[in-house]
């Protein structure tokens, strides 16, 4: 999936000649905090909430003030994971998108970026979450799928975590099944360490719910 693919059809995009109150307006109704500024097909840079309260006079127009606008983009042909790193680098709300001529061609929301990755990831899809602790010397993918699909599970998808305060590995593995007892006893016997596992859908939210929270409190930070 590719920037292009991703490009919001209602968040606008703002002229120098509108007021810094219009802009706020349209961050709250759609729940952003930046906007682009677009002369033509040309993009001016990424205009900020703060950007606008540090003005004092939001009922000017934002091209009125001297801003020193950062001018973050992607390509529309690059990968979805570009575009998240850039959104995470630069704790962005919106990302732009310029074609190769250097053209505006809209912008990206992070919200529609975390709906995207649940979609490509299958945590929308039904099954159970099971969470490896292992060194990296002991990781290998082709056991693990390999111990999954003796049991005649299958791996959905699966990530790779360091938390900051352990030296080890977390593997995170959602697998098309929510009988997960002999997977689990399987990975025991060939003693791998099976920090958690989630089979019900109530858990399953919340577990979700976590990580969107984690996500979007490191986006905002």
């Amino acid at each position: 999936m590719v920037a292009r693919d991703l490009i919001s059809e209602v968040i606008p995009s703002l002229k120098t000649s509108d007021l810094g109150q219009t802009a706020l307006n349209w961050m709250e109704i759609f729940r952003i905090s930046h906007l682009p500024i677009v002369n033509n097909q040309d993009f001016l840079g990424l205009i900020s909430d703060t950007d606008i309260y540090d003005m004092n006079q939001p009922e000017e127009a934002v091209g009125n003030h001297a801003l020193a606008l950062i001018k973050p983009y992607v390509f529309d042909d690059q990968h979805i994971f570009e575009v998240i790193g850039i959104a995470a680098k630069l704790k962005l709300t919106v990302v732009p998108v310029l074609d190769h001529n250097s053209h505006f061609k809209g912008v990206i929301t992070v919200n529609d970026l975390i709906k995207k990755i649940a979609g490509i990831s299958s945590m929308d899809q039904p099954g159970g979450l099971i969470v490896l602790e292992m060194t990296d010397r002991d990781y290998s993918l082709s056991q693990i799928a390999q111990i999954i699909e003796s049991n005649n599970v299958r791996v959905l998808s699966m990530y790779i975590t360091s938390p900051a305060d352990s030296t080890k590995l977390e593997v995170t593995l959602k697998v098309n099944s929510n009988d997960l007892v002999s997977v689990i006893r399987t990975f025991e016997r060939y003693n791998y360490d099976v920090k958690s596992w989630i089979a019900s859908d109530d858990a399953m939210d919340r577990f979700y719910s976590e990580r969107f929270d984690l996500l979007m409190k490191y986006l905002n930070m």
